[in-house]
């Protein structure tokens, strides 16, 4: 018997038993050592109309049960998987990541989210060297950043709160502005890409004016709701004038594995992708491994056991760090 959080009604948090499923031949189990919140979205969900919703998407869990057919997982080893808000986890073990001897699990978890702008790295015509512009400085925009710089682009964060901006100079992000440059003759018509990662359509507007031509608005943040009175004409109007490519930012573009081509498996399938999810994940692993994106006072520690009381300080906006993490190691 597990316990998982379960978003029962609106704003209704609750910690509710489960029945561990079979394990089977390819899969591992084993319990929980944290998992990450993502708060935009499950506070979204939070205030939505469908229910019930069982949260979370990024957990570290101890391997403790191991399939028949597993081979490449050892009872011990600590396992990276897009798991829920639960206190155990159980996985095909091609959909899991050995994280680093040694790497915190609240580190770890991170990596999960720099997956998000990883596809937009795998899949942009941008090249190093050239400008992007990255629009808001929340968890994933700061990832965004981070990723983009240690990738070798020229990187500008847009972010209106100015503690946001502060914290991603101090970071080592070169340039952190309040809106985007507009008008401003070193951006405008010189940006091969600009991430959005605010959902708000402002920021996909002006981005649109100052991408070159055929450079890229990648719409990375959920428009969970509009912010503006503007029309869709002014976004369609600089998009055909300035030829500009607008597309989502659906991080599942890439499949989530690669897998080659093999003829006495035709039917199973194949991709041949040089990139998928889970190699941008191991990606992410590695950066943060080689402490190359700053975290150091950016995490905040929940308890699971209350869910409740925890989500409730999340809706009152009294965390401020950008790192959410729930600790069940003390299960």
């Amino acid at each position: 018997m597990g316990r998982e959080i379960v978003f029962t009604g609106k704003q209704q948090f609750e910690l509710l038993d489960y029945e561990e499923a079979k394990l089977g031949a390819s899969e591992v189990r084993g319990s929980t050592l944290a998992t990450l919140i993502s708060p935009g979205t499950e506070l979204a969900w939070a205030n939505g109309d469908n229910f019930p919703i069982r949260p979370g998407y990024a957990a570290v869990f101890r391997a403790e049960e191991i399939g028949s057919a597993v081979t490449d997982v050892k009872v011990g080893d600590r396992l990276l998987c897009m798991g829920a808000h639960r206190s155990t986890q159980q996985f095909d073990h091609r959909y899991t990541l050995k994280i680093p001897d040694g790497m915190p699990v609240e580190l770890a978890v991170v990596a999960r989210l720099m997956g998000v702008s990883m596809t937009t790295l795998m899949t942009t015509a941008a090249r190093p060297g050239e400008k992007v512009v990255v629009c808001g400085a929340g968890p994933v925009g700061y990832l965004a950043a981070h990723q983009c710089q240690i990738a070798g682009y020229d990187v500008t964060i847009v972010e209106p709160d100015a503690r946001r901006r502060e914290k991603a100079l101090a970071s080592g992000i070169g340039r952190a502005l309040a809106a985007i440059p507009v008008e401003d003759a070193d951006f405008r018509g010189k940006v091969a890409l600009v991430i959005d990662c605010s959902g708000h359509e402002k920021a996909v507007l002006d981005g649109c004016k100052i991408v070159r031509k055929r450079g890229e608005v990648v719409l990375v943040g959920v428009p969970w709701k509009a912010y503006t009175d503007i029309l869709a004409h002014e976004i369609l109007h600089e998009v055909f004038f300035n030829y500009v490519v607008l597309r989502s930012g659906w991080e599942w573009e890439v499949p989530i594995l690669s897998r080659g081509f093999v003829w006495e498996e035709l039917y199973e399938g194949y991709n041949n992708a040089p990139h998928s999810t889970f190699s941008g994940l191991a990606t992410a692993l590695k950066w943060l491994a080689e402490n190359r994106i700053p975290t150091a006072g950016m995490f905040s520690a929940m308890t699971p056991w209350d869910p409740a009381r925890s989500y409730q300080k999340l809706l009152q906006k009294e965390v401020e760090e950008p790192f959410i993490i729930l600790d069940w190691s003390a299960a």
